[in-house]
Formats: C-alpha cells, structure tokens, sequence
C-alpha cells in the first residue's frame, strides 16, 4: 500500500504506514455520470487483506492480519467485543480512515486492485463496496422510493425514471422487501418497522451494483422474525454478491456463512486472527482450542 502521510507515530519495523488528514481535508473528484448501465446483479467480488495492522492513536488494534474473502460466498467475522472485527470490516471499504488519528499498514485488494490506491476515488471505493450498519440508518426525510435511489444521486449516476422505476423495484425485490412495500412507495422510509427498515437499506446499497456488501451485526437490534428475514436476504444474495459480516451470533454464523474467521484479543493485545476456514470445520472440528470454546459458549 502507498505510503499516505507521514506518522507522528513511531514506524518501526512493525509500525503504520500513516495517518490519515481526516474528513474535512480530503476532496473527492466528482464521480463520472453514468448512463445506460446495467440495472442488474453486479458481479461479486474477491477480497483480500493482506497483512493489515491497524492503529487509533498510539493503540494498536489489529495486527497483521490476512484474510481471503471468495467471491460469490458469505464470509463470517466471529469472536468477542474488542477483538477488531468492526475495525476489520470498516477498513475494508475505506471508512477507517475517515477518523482523524487512525492509522494502517497493510493491503485491502478487490479482485487484485488495491482499494487504497491514490488513483480509486473514495466513492469509486464505496460504490463497489457497499455497508449495511448495525443499526438501520434509512434517510429519515425521504420516502421508500428516494431512499433506494439516494446511492444513484451520491455516485453521479443518472437514470431516467423508468430507469430508476426498474432499480428501485428489482432492489427492493432482492432484498425481500418489495411485495411489504410495493403499494407506498412515497412513504417515509423512517416509518417502516426495524427490520423492513434495514432490508430498506440493503436495497439502498445494491441499487449502486456493488461487488462486495459488508454487514456490521446488521440483526443485533431485531426481533426473531426479522432477523429470520434478513439471514433470508443474505442467503439469496450470496451468489451475486460477496457478503462479509460480523455477528456475536454463533447460530446465525453457522446458519448464513460459507466460511468463518475467529477474532481475538488478550491481555491488551491487538487482534488477531486464531483461524479461518469453511464455517462447518469451523464449528465441527476446529484445530485451535480456543476456537472450539467460543463457537461452543464457553467463553466470550
């Protein structure tokens, strides 16, 4: 990865590449105006993370960390609070730099390109990768319809209203949501029930056909039945676009994830990875003992 700035941070052997200038000193060229694309699936996307270590401050939080994420499959981030999964998984869409004193070393690469290349602008980035949060984040003043075509307008891309029409209901279809809210359209988004709320923002992040859609515990405020629809969702996402998710859940790891990887952080130390692997091995024969007695409860 290209060295950014340079650290008030001492960078020994095994310290960050740099900080960040934060948000307000960043300028994002303005992204092209699209016409004519694809309103369909896009294709998933590989990502790989090699070596990420990850500081706030002077406080390590990651360390050498190295994951393939296949294209096409739902990968799981699993393991207990403070380990740095959501570090993890925000740094892998750029959001990580967006705080003033962090700092990375390391490599995020979607299908080979480096993310973090000074020629990727951030919305580029963005586009490809989207997130869902863990708490539904729908824009309040707009309605159903704006709140899926809000990525659309942020990215530049401009579509007609038929165009638009096709999006918004082949969207809200992918993300289980159409046949609840095909009749109110120009309702307020913010008026839908928690879990209609965040598959609302599901379809908001596929509606920019991303590559890649990252989920930061996205049912840890829902009801039973609503995080039955969500896992729902990602399963009848996964072969169209690669999902990563961080969930304190072992049965919904063990239920929605194609494969695993166990987080963990001692002692004040940063995080690291224990294991990785196909989440059925993960669960069922674990090679690491410490991995056997979180998936199992006894610890975490």
């Amino acid at each position: 990865m290209t060295e950014m700035a340079e650290s008030p941070i001492d960078t020994s052997e095994d310290g960050p590449i740099g900080t960040w200038p934060g948000p307000a000193a960043r300028t994002e060229p303005e992204a092209p105006a699209a016409s004519g694309a694809p309103t369909g699936p896009g294709t998933p996307g590989t990502l790989e993370a090699r070596a990420i270590s990850a500081w706030f401050g002077d406080r390590k939080v990651l360390d050498r960390v190295s994951l393939t994420m296949p294209g096409g499959r739902v990968t799981a981030l699993i393991g207990p609070s403070g380990c740095g999964k959501s570090t993890f998984l925000r740094i892998l869409n750029r959001m990580h730099e967006l705080v003033t004193s962090a700092a990375l070393a390391g490599e995020v690469l979607l299908d080979g390109s480096d993310i973090y290349d000074p020629a990727i602008r951030l919305t580029e980035a963005r586009a490809r990768i989207g997130m869902v949060f863990q708490k539904p984040n729908p824009f309040p003043g707009m309605s159903i319809y704006d709140n899926v075509t809000a990525g659309l307008k942020l990215t530049g891309t401009r579509r007609n209203r038929s165009e638009q029409d096709d999006i918004v209901e082949s969207c809200l279809t992918r993300a289980g949501l159409w046949n609840e809210v095909s009749d109110r359209l120009k309702q307020p988004g913010g008026a839908l029930s928690g879990g209609q709320q965040q598959r609302l923002c599901i379809a908001r992040s596929l509606a920019v056909r991303p590559e890649v859609l990252l989920m930061d515990e996205p049912c840890s405020a829902l009801d039973p039945t609503s995080t039955n629809r969500i896992e729902e969702t990602i399963r009848e996402l996964a072969s169209e676009v690669t999902i990563v998710i961080v969930t304190h859940n072992m049965q919904q790891a063990s239920r929605v994830s194609d494969r695993c990887a166990f987080f963990l952080a001692s002692a004040g130390t940063p995080g690291r990875i224990v294991e990785h692997g196909p989440t059925e091995a993960m669960f069922s024969r674990p090679r690491d003992q410490r991995t056997s007695d979180y998936v199992n409860g006894r610890f975490g």
